[in-house]
């Protein structure tokens, strides 16, 4: 073992494999022979420790229990270890590069990882953990048909992940027509928060060999339940008092949030316009963001947890109706009325 090595015993999935991955052999096999001749020191320093770092910080791991409901769903014994560090990585990843291009701050109870080690090495940690997921899938040595089903949905994912960051990122709520703000949310959050949901429970399918019809009904559900959390979030960010920072933020960037698309469609012209006159002013610090806040748990607060509760009920129906009475449904069914209640 490397000076990577450590009490693996009681470290998260993603920090073991990383200490694997770190080891001399491992390097060697997946860098090349070129590594070997590279002090420890610089490992570390470039990589390993800001990696250690943020894979250390607690998480949900909630799309680990989707790879594994995935899993057995299809009928898999043994799930293989590196199977829900894959969709982990990917997530980790994409939270290192999120934090960059929205300038965040803070990420899971400590300084996002471009504040503490700089843009630059954080970006090159947040792509490796882009990258890791193919060398994971090799080492679980599956059907040769079974990889390039994984890698193609991997890749799939990512490249629809990226069109959704695109739009997130470009687009203000304030200059999108009423009539544009739903479909443009729903896209945005199909593209990112369902495209991943989708990955984990097809990924798991897809590794127990499950029937085409099974890892279909899976990854439908993997993306309309990631429809659903998304609107739990945004919804959350507005009415949480612990969450409300986030809600602010998103409010003082004008991003498109299901808060707006749900008002898009339930206003008239003039009563939107209103609240689009409130969020430039927010925008502009001319006007606190809890203010507007205010006005949105107004308008929505009768609606907006039905809403949310009903994607999810259907979604975690739609599934039923394909594999029908199975203990992980019952299982995720608990899971989701804990995270409902997490976010608001």
């Amino acid at each position: 073992m490397s000076q990577a090595a450590l009490d693996l015993s009681k470290r998260p999935l993603l920090c073991e494999l990383l200490d694997e991955h770190f080891e001399a052999d491992s390097l060697q096999s997946t860098v090349g022979p070129e590594a070997d001749g590279v002090p420890w020191a610089c490992w570390s320093t470039a990589l390993y420790t800001p990696l250690d770092d943020f894979l250390s910080r607690p998480g949900k791991g909630f799309r680990s229990r989707l790879v594994a409901a995935g899993y057995q769903l299809a009928g898999g014994n043994a799930m293989p270890r590196e199977l829900p560090a894959i969709v982990e990585s990917l997530h980790a990843g994409s939270l290192i590069i999120d934090d960059i291009e929205d300038e965040s701050a803070y990420r899971r109870g400590a300084s996002a990882l471009h504040i503490g080690y700089g843009t630059a090495t954080a970006l090159n940690a947040g792509s490796f953990l882009y990258f890791w997921p193919h060398e994971l899938l090799q080492r679980m040595q599956l059907h040769p048909t079974q990889e390039l089903a994984m890698r193609r949905a991997i890749d799939r994912t990512m490249f629809a992940a990226h069109h959704g960051q695109a739009l997130d990122l470009a687009v203000r709520i304030a200059e999108l027509p009423q009539r544009d703000a739903y479909p443009v949310v729903r896209a945005t959050t199909l593209l990112k928060t369902g495209a991943l949901g989708r990955l984990a429970m097809e990924l798991g399918a897809i590794a127990a060999d499950g029937s085409a019809e099974v890892v279909r009904a899976a990854a439908q559900f993997g993306q309309n339940l990631g429809l659903g959390l998304q609107m739990a979030d945004d919804w959350g960010g507005i009415v949480s008092e612990a969450r409300c920072h986030k809600g602010h933020e998103d409010l003082i960037f004008s991003r498109p949030t299901w808060p707006w698309a749900w008002l898009s469609r339930s206003l008239d012209a003039h009563s939107y316009a209103r609240l689009l006159r409130l969020s430039r002013q927010v925008s502009q610090r001319d006007a606190h963001p809890e203010a507007l806040a205010e006005e949105l748990r107004a308008q929505l607060e009768a609606d907006a947890p039905q809403t949310i509760h009903t994607t999810l009920s259907e979604a975690l129906s739609n599934l039923r109706q394909v594999t029908g009475k199975h203990h992980v449904i019952e299982h995720l069914k608990a899971q989701l009325e804990t995270l409902e209640a997490s976010y608001v």
